[in-house]
């Protein structure tokens, strides 16, 4: 499971936070074997920013699940403090944490688009964190939509993004500006240090207590066929591949992680793939309880982050108010949505797996409502445990 600790239209973020201590326990009920917390700044919607502080909390709630990080950002953080920070929580919790590391593709869209952020001459407020008047731009091309042995495989659709405002964002949570930038080097250091073998770069041994001797099980996520995935490959790590966020390219994703795999933690490549979920009694109940995700997604596209989730009331007002191009804009995310019946949902779930050759799949759903989503979760778990 993927939780992202949503902040819900009408509550706050400390109804969000207890519910996912409440959702972990019921998780690891229901036989989930993974519970891991995703990572988010300055986003009205979403209460997870700090994965290693819920780690910690979600791990002493439960008994046996494993806990991680889906994902820790890597660009703004080091080698060091990630390791430290994971260290400390594998050594409290031993066997059951996973660290799962991310590159931040925003990051990456600006250093593509030639745009990547300056610091500035003073720290900005958060205040001063708003849309520029003449905004440059960056769009990613699209690409058109396929099914393989049927999974949709959608088009990319053609992104644009506030370049100065995002810019602005990634300085206020310490994006790092670095142009070489060594993404293997960052997640070799990490394993050096779990294992007590860095060393600076004059030979002198460099002691972390915190990490050394750590178990945490890292993984790589990745939303495209890129540095991501290579790194994966060629370090013999496991792969989480985005199907919930980067649909159209999770096959490519998988494939470069296949093709660059070399033996390392792994003998063999092992893959996990994302899916966004809603489970209900039945397929109408779902598709109601699910009505606020198009207006969700189309308001992280619209460059502002996630809103609050709205309720089925809202979400239909929302929903009427999207013009043609803005359901175009999130068609690739509403339309590879796993919404129904524990039938038709397991169904769905059983073509991803078989056409990515996943392992494991990686569960994340929101709905307005917290007892609908653990009933989502508990009814995919019994419905998928029966099969």
């Amino acid at each position: 499971m993927l939780d992202l600790a949503p902040v819900t239209a009408g509550s706050s973020a400390a109804d969000a936070l207890r519910n996912t201590i409440d959702l972990a326990r019921r998780a690891e009920s229901f036989g989930y074997s993974r519970y891991w917390l995703a990572e988010h700044h300055l986003t009205p919607g979403v209460a997870s920013a700090a994965p290693a502080v819920l780690i910690g909390l979600v791990a002493s709630a439960t008994e046996r699940i494993r806990v991680g990080s889906g994902a820790v950002q890597t660009g703004h953080h080091t080698a060091v403090v990630i390791a430290e920070e994971f260290g400390t929580l594998a050594h409290l919790h031993p066997d059951r944490i996973d660290l799962g590391l991310g590159r931040s593709s925003v990051g990456r869209l600006l250093e593509r688009a030639g745009q990547a952020p300056a610091p500035p001459a003073s720290p900005a407020p958060v205040a001063a964190v708003a849309p520029a008047p003449e905004p440059a731009r960056a769009s990613s091309s699209a690409s058109s939509s396929r099914v393989v042995g049927g999974l949709l495989v959608p088009a990319q659709p053609a992104l644009s993004f506030d370049l100065q405002r995002l810019g602005r964002l990634l300085r206020l949570v310490g994006f790092r500006d670095d142009p070489d930038d060594d993404y293997a080097g960052l997640v070799r250091d990490i394993q050096a240090l779990f294992a007590g073998t860095l060393r600076a770069e004059d030979g002198t041994e460099l002691s972390a207590p915190a990490a050394q001797g750590a178990d945490a099980q890292i993984w790589i996520l990745a939303s495209t066929a890129g540095e991501s995935a290579r790194t994966a490959g060629e370090l013999g790590l496991p792969l989480a591949a985005n199907y919930h966020i980067t649909p159209a390219g999770v096959l490519d994703t998988i494939d470069a992680y296949r093709a660059s795999f070399r033996p390392g933690v792994l003998t063999r490549p092992r893959v996990m793939v994302s899916a966004d979920v809603v489970v209900a009694p039945d397929d109408e109940t779902a598709r109601h309880l699910a009505s606020g995700y198009g207006p969700w997604v189309a308001s992280i596209r619209a460059g502002g982050g996630a809103i609050p989730y709205p309720s089925p009331p809202e979400a239909a007002q929302a929903a009427a108010a999207l013009s043609d191009e803005q359901r175009a804009l999130i068609a690739d995310r509403t339309d590879t949505q796993f919404v129904g019946s524990p039938q038709t949902v397991v169904r769905g779930l059983q073509v991803l797996r078989d056409v990515t050759g996943a392992d494991e799949l990686l569960i994340t759903t929101i709905t307005h409502s917290h007892a609908d989503r653990v009933r989502s979760y508990q009814l995919l778990a019994d419905a998928w445990n029966n099969q």
